[in-house]
């Protein structure tokens, strides 16, 4: 039996095609920002003691420096997932256009009261509720902690074309068997991901 789980780009044309590497670093991050601020929501991938993956919508309070925040319970499953295993993965979906982005990453979770005040904002308080006087479900209750999520690689895909375009392209190549795509696919690794944080933090 051939083995089907070793990369190969000839083997793959569709995704050898797709993928650009012309971008400057800071143009594919600007790409990726793109993405993330018209889709606004994340799905969070964590890990259970057991191997099993869970996801679940979740809205980052920040993300401009690529420095994911999000605020949680931590007497959710969420918290004692990433204490065990704190690799995680974000993903980012516009129906609109089909583009899309996957954020591999490590989270750590913050208890820092002045992050909390930070990141806290008043419509939280329906997702915490108040419990009792000792959880009354603002940034002092002792369930609010935060989420940071450090990107380590990122994928993306970029839509070249609207959505009658691209399906035309897909029918062609479907005919042709040439494995044209109708978008790119853009990588930011970690080497390029820690080159622009440490432009920008010479340009603060």
């Amino acid at each position: 039996m051939a083995n089907t789980t070793t990369a190969d780009p000839k083997l793959d044309p569709y995704t050898a095609k797709a993928e650009k590497t012309e971008h400057t670093p800071q143009e594919k991050i600007d790409g990726f920002k793109g993405i993330v601020k018209n889709v606004h929501t994340a799905m969070m991938v964590t890990r259970g003691k057991d191997g099993s993956l869970h996801s679940r919508a979740m809205t980052p309070t920040q993300w401009e420096s690529l420095r994911f925040m999000f605020v949680f319970n931590n007497v959710s499953h969420k918290g004692e997932e990433i204490e065990a295993d704190s690799h995680v993965n974000l993903s980012f979906y516009d129906s609109s256009t089909t583009n899309w982005a996957s954020v591999s990453g490590k989270a750590n979770i913050i208890n820092d009261p002045a992050k909390i005040k930070e990141n806290w904002s008043s419509f939280m308080k329906g997702y915490f509720g108040k419990v009792d006087s000792q959880h009354p479900g603002n940034e002092n209750d002792p369930r609010v902690s935060l989420i940071e999520v450090v990107p380590e690689n990122i994928r993306y895909w970029v839509a070249t074309s609207n959505k009658l375009v691209q399906s035309v392209k897909t029918a062609a190549s479907a005919i042709t068997g040439s494995g044209d795509p109708p978008g790119e696919l853009r990588i930011i690794t970690s080497q390029e991901l820690q080159l622009v944080e440490g432009l920008n933090q010479t340009h603060v």
